[in-house]
This record gives C-alpha cells, sequence and structure tokens, in this order.
C-alpha cells in the first residue's frame, strides 16, 4: 500500500479546525466510543482489582474451617551444673551441659463454633455481590460519561462552525453597510452597529472554540483518546414510555439497589456471627515431633492427639461491644438502602423528564428555525428597499443564530438524556449494548479462589498466569 503525504489546507465547518498534514480525521461512532471507555478506563481496572480482593476476603474466611498445620523446629542447649551428696555424706558437682534439637509438626482444627465462621463467610459472599453490583455501577458511569463527552464535541463542532458562518455573513453585511455609507445610503450609526455585531460575533467564536478544546479534552480523558470526526448517532435507545414502567425496571436491575440490599444482608450475618462467638469452640489438636540429643546417642519420638474445648467467660466487654457494633453496621444499611431506593426512583424520574424536556425543545427549536429563517430573509429584503434599518437585519439575524445554537444543544441534550435514563434504570452496560468489548466475567476469578488455593499447586500456577494477564503496561 502507498502512503502518499499531501499538504491540505482547508477549513472543515464541521469539524473547526484547519488540517495542515496528511492525517485525516477518522469517522468515529457513538458506538466506537463507548468501547474505548469501557477498555481505557482505569476506574473500571480500579474497582475489577477491588473485587478480586473481596474474592479473596471468602477464601480468606474459609480457611477457618479448614485445619492448619504449622511446622516447628527449636534447638536447645543447657548449661549448668548440679550438686548432690555422695553415700559418704560429700558433696559431688557435676557440669551439665546438653544440646537438644526438636522438630514438631502441629495441626489443629475447629471442629465446632456454634457457626459463628460459617456466618462469617457468607457474609464475605454478600460482600462479593455487592462489590461486583458496585463495579456495574461503575461502568454505567464510564459509559454515561462517554455518551457525555462525544455529544458534548458534536455540540461544540456544530457550534464553532455555525460561529464560524455568522462572522463570514457579518463581515458581509459590514462590507455592504461601509459600501452603502460611501454612497450616502446609510449613516455612520448602520455602520458602527455593523461592526460592534462582528465583534460580538468574533468573541462568540473565540468562545466556542474553547468550549471545544475543553470538550475535546474530556474526550481524550473519557474515551483515551482524540476524537476524530464524530458522526451523529443512527437513533435514540429505546426507552420506556412512562416513568412508572422505568421506575420498575430500576427498582428490579440498579446495581446500586442491588449493592445496598446485599450490604444489608452482609451485616446480618455479621451480627449472628459475633453473637456465636460468645459461645464454647471444640478444636481437635495434634502434634508429631522428633527430639534428638545432640551429647549422646538418646533419640526419641513423640505425638499427641487430643480434643479441646473452650470459651470466653469475661474479656472486658469486648465480645458484647462487637456484636452491639455490629448492629449498628446493620442499622446504617438498612437506612442507606432506603436512602438509594428513593434516590434511584428521583433519578429515573429526573431523566424522565430531561428527557421530554430535550424533546419538546428540539420540536420547538425546529419551529423557531423555520420562522426565524423567514425573518430574516423578509427584514433583509426589506432593508434593501429602505423599509428596515440595519439594527433591524442584525436583530433578525441574531434570533436565527439563537434558534439554530438552541437546536444544536437539544439534540445533545435527547441524546445525554436517554442514556442517563437507561443508566437510571441500570441498563447501561456494555452487555446490554452488545458492544464489541471483552466482557470482564466478574465470577471467573472467584471460582478460582474460592476454596483457596496453595500457590505451588497446578491451580496455583493456573492463577498466577491469569494475574499477569491482567496486568496493565
Amino acid at each position: 500500500m502507498k502512503y502518499w503525504k499531501l499538504k491540505l489546507r482547508a477549513s472543515f465547518i464541521a469539524v473547526g479546525v484547519v488540517i495542515g498534514s496528511a492525517q485525516v480525521a477518522m469517522t468515529e461512532t457513538l458506538a466506537d466510543a463507548l468501547v474505548g471507555a469501557y477498555n481505557h478506563s482505569g476506574l473500571l481496572e480500579q474497582n475489577r482489582a477491588l473485587l478480586r480482593a473481596a474474592d479473596e476476603d471468602v477464601a480468606t474466611a474459609a480457611a477457618a474451617l479448614l485445619p492448619i498445620v504449622n511446622w516447628a523446629a527449636d534447638v536447645t542447649r543447657t548449661v549448668g551444673d548440679s550438686v548432690s551428696t555422695g553415700f559418704a555424706g560429700d558433696l559431688q558437682s557435676n557440669d551439665i551441659l546438653t544440646t537438644t534439637a526438636t522438630i514438631e509438626l502441629i495441626a489443629q482444627w475447629q471442629l465446632y463454633d456454634f457457626g459463628a465462621d460459617s456466618a462469617r463467610i457468607e457474609a464475605q459472599k454478600e460482600t462479593v455481590l455487592a462489590t461486583r453490583a458496585r463495579l456495574t455501577s461503575i461502568e454505567q458511569q464510564i459509559l454515561l460519561r462517554a455518551v457525555a463527552a462525544f455529544m458534548n464535541v458534536r455540540r461544540e463542532v456544530e457550534n464553532v462552525a455555525l460561529r464560524q458562518n455568522n462572522v463570514r455573513l457579518l463581515t458581509e453585511e459590514l462590507r455592504a453597510a461601509r459600501d452603502r455609507f460611501d454612497v450616502g445610503e446609510v449613516t455612520r450609526t448602520d455602520v458602527a452597529l455593523a461592526e460592534a455585531a462582528l465583534a460580538e460575533a468574533r468573541s462568540g467564536l473565540a468562545a466556542a472554540e474553547g468550549n471545544l478544546v475543553q470538550a475535546r479534552a474530556e474526550y481524550r480523558n473519557a474515551v483515551g483518546r482524540n476524537p476524530g470526526n464524530l458522526t451523529p448517532p443512527r437513533a435514540l435507545p429505546g426507552v420506556p414510555r412512562d416513568p412508572a414502567s422505568a421506575r420498575a425496571v430500576a427498582l428490579r436491575t440498579h446495581p446500586s439497589l442491588a449493592e445496598a440490599q446485599r450490604r444489608v444482608a452482609a451485616a446480618e450475618l455479621l451480627i449472628s456471627a459475633a453473637e456465636r462467638d460468645m459461645k464454647p469452640t471444640v478444636t481437635l489438636n495434634s502434634r508429631i515431633g522428633v527430639e534428638d540429643n545432640l551429647n549422646s546417642s538418646a533419640f526419641s519420638n513423640t505425638g499427641s492427639v487430643g480434643v479441646e474445648i473452650g470459651g470466653p467467660i469475661y474479656q472486658g466487654g469486648r465480645l458484647s461491644s462487637l456484636a452491639r457494633r455490629a448492629m449498628a453496621t446493620r442499622d446504617s444499611e438498612r437506612s442507606n438502602l432506603h436512602i438509594v431506593r428513593h434516590d434511584v426512583e428521583q433519578d429515573v424520574s429526573n431523566a424522565f423528564a430531561d428527557l421530554l424536556s430535550a424533546r419538546a425543545q428540539l420540536e420547538a427549536s425546529e419551529r423557531q428555525i423555520s420562522a426565524a429563517r423567514i425573518a430574516f430573509q423578509g427584514v433583509r429584503e426589506e432593508a434593501t428597499l429602505g423599509a428596515r434599518t440595519t439594527l433591524d437585519v442584525l436583530d433578525a439575524e441574531q434570533e436565527l443564530l439563537d434558534a439554530q445554537a438552541n437546536r444544536i444543544a437539544a439534540q445533545a441534550n435527547q441524546y445525554i438524556a436517554a442514556y442517563s435514563l437507561l443508566s437510571a434504570q441500570g441498563l447501561l452496560t456494555a452487555e446490554r449494548l452488545r458492544l464489541p468489548v471483552q466482557i470482564y466475567d466478574p465470577s471467573a476469578y472467584y471460582n478460582l479462589v474460592k476454596d483457596g488455593v496453595a500457590k505451588k499447586s497446578r491451580q496455583g500456577r493456573q492463577l498466577d498466569r491469569v494475574l499477569r494477564a491482567l496486568q496493565k503496561d
């Protein structure tokens, strides 16, 4: 394939920039922006790591129900002397100098604790499910931010093009006013009005160009690359017809609500665990050891096994305090669930209202543009006949410009509101949008580690490969 370097110097109204090289802006769709945001987001990576940490908490809690085997080695050197009485009644002194080496295997297995550790395991499982729901909420935030960034760039590009066109028109208006002033058809006031309008238009263009720079920076941050030539979305996503239907969907599917419910369940289980910690535990203990006296040929093997039953009597109120703390945490999570439920319902209502408002604004702006264009053309014709002043023409042109700007904003707001409504319902995910990305499976890592993985085992080596694959350069 041959590449030809071209030097172009063209003004593109669609993007409002001058291209002076062979790099032509690539066409990008909204789906491309969503894919870029999903693959680029460091926030998603951060919360995936937090989810893996929560997965490990399950394995940590489950380890309490499994046998614990430790080893211990000891070398002891004993130095001293002993005094004894002989048969004749005299005192005899003997030096003591012995060295012994011992190695032991020590095993402990908790047989019964009235279900305290089992309750903690289940609480950690609920925490994992809550963290998964939190990850889905983060995914929605990332995708909605990408939608807003995409539509804002499009809006600012069109605003820049609109302002550039307005500057060109007002430049022609000023030239015409000066020509008419030279032949005595208008006064110096008309020329000054045209000059003021052109200056205002240039100021508006500078502000629009500044807004475009900021919108591009936000797009680069959200999507991970500079925007190309952004094409308009084909159609709005499907949304419910009424707020009640939208709220019903949100109460079933919104991840923030699911997260709050899981945290309540985890808090309930931790109360049960704290109460059962006050009960006795039954533990199986065993030891196997070898002792060697290095000063002689003495050598011995030892072993023991026993069942230990014990429980707390008094710990200064610590266990009772922990139980009350667990209850307070449960009450806090219940209150949070109440808050989240109402926030979800409000967010749905707000998003639905924003969508209806944007639709109405778009329809009104279309009618406003049609009427303003007719009025501008009529005023300009009347001005050529002397029936209208330069100020009338400039006012009519400004009204047309405002109407066109309102349409641009309404179009962007309509798409943002539609996707905000999907997010408010809990439906703005890569999977539901069928984005062409590698969907992150939150259960894959959990299934690897939930039962505890020894580092040197085959499963441990497989886990190491997974972790290396998850690392980002």
